[in-house]
């Protein structure tokens, strides 16, 4: 039986048009346009970085975003330039990721920033005089015009003398402004939303505390407007003379000048806070071991944090080599289901695993001591040396399971013969053990312990959320505990208490990085003479 096919209609017109459509964008011009896409949007980002960076006049910064950008549209507009087309989406996310982040750290070590010293000159002049405003007594009641504009809020007001209408914000002063006026008062102004007495009432919080310099001399005073609607001038009781650069309080007659510490001082040694940022040179490393209140739990951290992550690395390293001795046997029955066992505390994310062993730990109603000790009232948690014993606990539930399965891939990886040569001479298995797999064994392994040396160094995870550092010490200026390793401390100096230090902070990491880096390099070096082993 011959099959006949039938004939197919050629295509249409608009079928051999959508073939071409398909065939050019599936070609280079698909690719062109896919890259253009792209970059359009890295440029949409990099345009909006530059408008940020310009209103807040971060020229350096500003500088290198249009550098970057313009190199990047070049690099992928040029028809040469291939292996920098790959290299540099690397290089960038390097570049901000990594090296940025360790340069800015470095340089807040050598500053004062922190609470209190975390803005300019300028800014902290204002804020001072802001501050200590008090209302004039026969200060005129200004028609008051609430206005947003960027989400921003600023004053519409007409000055009740001339009629005319000024315009501000926190940060610009009131200057004059052409706007619309209905019944004597300025209303609208273009380029701002007028905002209805409805949703100013709203914002009480708001416009408490916005202040509307008067003018470009800060001791002029400024404008506020409790109730959005009436303003009255606030002039405050410090006085800043720009050609002495001190500051008065009129009251008390007290001069505050700048010291180059970052704050107006007084001679007797008082200061105006809020400050500014500035640089002080190697203060903050002096100051971490010199103070009393910071030198003596610094130790004690330090201390802990060696003796943690040694012991940390130590337990959980033999705890594997141990159970991957064990279960390497090829004579044990079911020892897949037990390897699948043994790693269940690698697979749970560690910060959950440790929240459960607080909770088992507890000291009222703790499982442990619930069940398993009858009763019993074990402060496991807030004993300072009983807190220590179960951090290294719960580590080394958490950190056994890696070590297992590094120590069992890399014992499945010395050559059996070896073993074999080995009985044949007549070692016995502890002689196998300590002089042909444990060296074969730490050449491969020695890297690992390292990493995981400098991994428990900084085990910010398990520490904070077991003790969060507790028991506390007493008598200290810094809101450290005893099981708090450098991390946690930093972490704590940094971002918790009254006061934070983000330079005092960024001078310990510092200190972190130089440690474990010598560490790791000492180490690093002292490892290749295991590779003598290979030959």
């Amino acid at each position: 039986m011959t099959e006949t096919v039938e004939p197919t209609a050629p295509p249409t017109q608009r079928q051999r048009q959508a073939a071409k459509i398909a065939e050019a964008a599936s070609g280079p011009i698909g690719w062109l346009l896919l890259k253009i896409l792209l970059l359009a949007v890295v440029d949409a980002i990099a345009l909006y970085a530059a408008f940020v960076l310009f209103t807040h006049q971060e020229w350096l910064i500003l500088g290198i975003v249009v550098v970057v950008a313009v190199l990047v549209n070049y690099l992928y507009f040029s028809r040469k330039r291939i292996a920098a087309k790959y290299l540099t989406p690397g290089i960038i996310f390097l570049v901000v990721f990594q090296v940025f982040t360790l340069l800015y750290t470095g340089y807040i070590g050598f500053t004062n920033y922190g609470t209190g010293h975390n803005g300019t000159k300028e800014q902290a002049i204002s804020s001072l005089l802001a501050s200590a405003q008090e209302r004039v007594e026969d200060s005129p009641t200004y028609p008051v015009t609430v206005v947003e504009q960027f989400g921003g809020y600023g004053l519409l007001v007409t000055d009740p003398e001339t009629g005319d209408a000024l315009l501000g914000t926190a940060e610009q002063p009131l200057q004059e402004v052409d706007a619309e006026f209905e019944g004597g008062q300025a209303v609208a102004v273009e380029g701002w939303t007028t905002l209805p007495l409805a949703t100013v009432f709203t914002l009480s919080e708001e416009l408490d505390k916005l202040s509307v310099p008067f003018s470009d001399d800060p001791n002029d005073g400024s404008l506020r407007a409790p109730d959005g609607q009436k303003g009255y001038l606030y002039v405050s009781t410090l006085e800043y003379d720009a050609d002495t650069d001190t500051i008065t309080d009129t009251d008390s007659g007290t001069v505050y000048s700048d010291t180059g510490a970052g704050a107006f001082t007084s001679e007797a040694g008082a200061e105006l806070l809020p400050g500014w940022q500035t640089t002080v040179g190697f203060d903050n490393f002096v100051r971490a071991v010199t103070d009393a209140s910071i030198r003596g739990p610094l130790i004690s951290v330090t201390i802990w944090t060696f003796a943690f992550a040694l012991i940390s690395v130590a337990s959980t390293f033999f705890l594997g080599l141990l159970l991957a001795l064990v279960f390497n046997n090829t004579r044990m029955r079911f020892r897949n289901g037990y390897r699948i066992i043994l790693i269940l505390p690698y697979a749970f994310p560690a910060f959950l695993s440790a929240l459960v062993w607080a909770g088992m730990m507890n000291e009222s109603f703790g499982f442990i001591n619930q069940v398993i000790f009858g009763g019993a009232s074990i402060p496991w948690l807030t004993d300072p040396a009983l807190a220590k014993v179960s951090v290294l606990l719960v580590n080394l539930w958490l950190g056994f399971p890696y070590m297992f399965l590094v120590c069992m891939g890399a014992l499945q990886g010395i050559p059996e013969d070896v073993n074999e040569a080995a009985v044949m001479d007549g070692a016995n298995p502890w002689q196998v053990f300590r002089r042909i797999k444990l060296p074969l064994l730490l050449v491969t392994v020695a890297p690992l312990l390292i990493s995981s040396f400098a991994f428990n160094f900084n085990n910010f995870n398990l520490i904070y959320m077991l003790t969060k550092g507790g028991p506390r010490f007493s008598d200290v200026s810094i809101p450290v505990g005893h099981t708090d390793i450098l991390i946690s401390m930093v972490y704590k100096v940094a971002f918790t208490g009254q006061a934070r230090d983000y330079g005092l902070a960024s001078a310990f990491t510092i200190l972190i990085f130089i440690v474990v880096a010598t560490i790791s390099i000492i180490s690093f070096r002292k490892t290749k003479a295991l590779e003598e082993l290979n030959w």
